[in-house]
């Protein structure tokens, strides 16, 4: 078997020569240059498989390979080597499209770590089209440019932030992301935020060792550590309080966890994704989330479109639904009307896709067993004119009874939406589950 061939480029001889001692004990063969244009030149001769660069160069930066690989026909993962804190460099570099990075003085492991991740990669028999059971269904330009952004990014180790509204795909993109990675053979981990109390969330992320607290009786890994090798996907990351924000940032820069009640810290291989609904550039401004967290986990940014800027994706979706739904073939399922099509195209969709199951899935229960009509979608009616319904009459009750009106109609709204999914309704309406918690046990609406 071929053995894989890395580029090493560093002006230093002694950083040099403990890369290529170390990619050597790897059975990795090594070409070294000191400076861009030696390494440019080597590019352009050798069929390399990886390429490690130091970020201060003679004659110039490493940023300028990493672009310059970039435009190669059949670009190599390059990791960059950054002076010890040197955090914005990094950020700079996975922007453009390096695979990761490793900080002076060289943590021999951690770089072990990552070349077999980037081999990973390069390696014939893996880089074929990986194969995923999750699909991001549509033919729009926007979608196409998604799923784009999807290969790309899974050649990276760069984290991402996947942003868009309730029920839009995040958690689907970041699975595709994960699935279209080096990483797919190991665990993809997703937690919701919001959903976890406050008080448990620094062991749910961490672990914790036997008696560090009371309840505390066993020890017991967290998501980090179930994540190993894999990727963390962070939902609703806006919800998390700012004491575990600062957990959290020192776990991603250092790579390493320290569970409750250890005295060690423990290395950890993980890829962070994250995603909300909320606008985290907001909350920066109002402090509510760290700036220096926001740009860690931002160093990509993924938006994911609502359905309504996709109306011609929904005849597709409404297909692969109804398949879904009703475990039969296209010929056998239940046809869709084009007046109901037209309605389902021209509706707003507050809850996006998410929504579009629920309402099929009510349509199936309402239709003839002929085709499903209009009517039988049972679309809201007041989805885009309902603002003048919504006036305030001082003559029909004061403004507290109005307003309550106005918050028990939209919860019961997305509960219906979301086939009263709290968790779903919640982040429909931009809530934290506790905070939907309270309003239905305040408006008397728990079941």
């Amino acid at each position: 078997m071929k053995k894989p061939l890395a580029l090493i480029v560093d002006d230093e001889p002694d950083i040099r020569e403990l890369l290529e001692i170390t990619l050597n004990r790897m059975n990795i063969q090594t070409s070294s240059a000191e400076n861009i244009v030696g390494a440019k030149a080597l590019l352009q001769q050798k069929p390399f498989d990886l390429c490690l660069t130091d970020m201060r160069l003679p004659d110039g930066n490493g940023l300028e390979l990493v672009d310059f690989i970039q435009t190669l026909p059949a670009p190599i993962p390059v990791a960059v080597i950054t002076a010890h804190g040197n955090m914005e460099s990094a950020i700079l570099a996975m922007k453009k499209g390096a695979f990761d990075f490793v900080s002076k003085p060289v943590d021999l492991p951690a770089l072990r770590l990552l070349v077999n991740n980037a081999l990973k990669f390069s390696d014939a028999s893996s880089a074929k089209k990986r194969q995923s059971p999750h699909l991001l269904l549509g033919e729009s330009l926007i979608i196409q440019e998604i799923r784009t952004k999807i290969d790309k990014l899974a050649r990276s180790q760069a984290p991402v932030y996947i942003s868009g509204e309730s029920g839009s795909g995040k958690e689907l993109v970041a699975r595709l992301i994960h699935q279209h990675s080096s990483r797919s053979d190991h665990a993809f981990v997703a937690i919701n935020c919001g959903a976890i109390p406050h008080d448990l969330m620094e062991s749910e992320f961490f672990g914790h060792k036997k008696g560090s607290f009371t309840g505390a009786v066993s020890d017991k890994k967290g998501l980090f550590q179930a994540a190993e090798g894999g990727t963390l996907f962070l939902d609703e990351v806006a919800d998390l309080p700012l004491p575990l924000q600062v957990k959290l940032l020192r776990a991603i820069q250092e790579k390493k966890i320290r569970p409750v009640g250890d005295e060690q810290e423990i290395p950890v291989d993980i890829r962070l994704l994250s995603a909300t609904h909320r606008n985290l550039n907001d909350m920066v401004r109002d402090g509510s989330f760290r700036q220096d967290l926001y740009y860690r986990i931002n160093v990509i940014d993924l938006h994911v479109p609502p359905l309504r800027e996709r109306p011609d994706d929904i005849p597709l979706l409404t297909d692969h639904i109804l398949t879904k739904l009703t475990g039969l073939n296209k010929e056998d399922q239940p046809t869709l009307s084009a007046s109901a099509l037209a309605a389902l195209q021209q509706y707003h969709f507050p809850g996006n896709v998410r929504e579009l199951e629920n309402i099929l899935e009510r349509a199936l229960a309402l239709y003839d067993g002929n085709s499903i009509e209009r009517d039988d979608l049972n679309l809201p009616t007041d989805a885009h004119n309902g603002a003048k319904s919504q006036d305030f009459d001082p003559a029909l009750g004061s403004l507290e009874d109005h307003l309550e009106k106005i918050e028990r109609k939209a919860i019961t709204q997305a509960l219906e939406q979301n086939s009263r999914d709290k968790t779903a309704a919640a982040k429909q309406l931009g809530l934290s589950f506790r905070s939907l918690d309270y309003r239905l046990k305040k408006l008397n609406m728990t079941d």
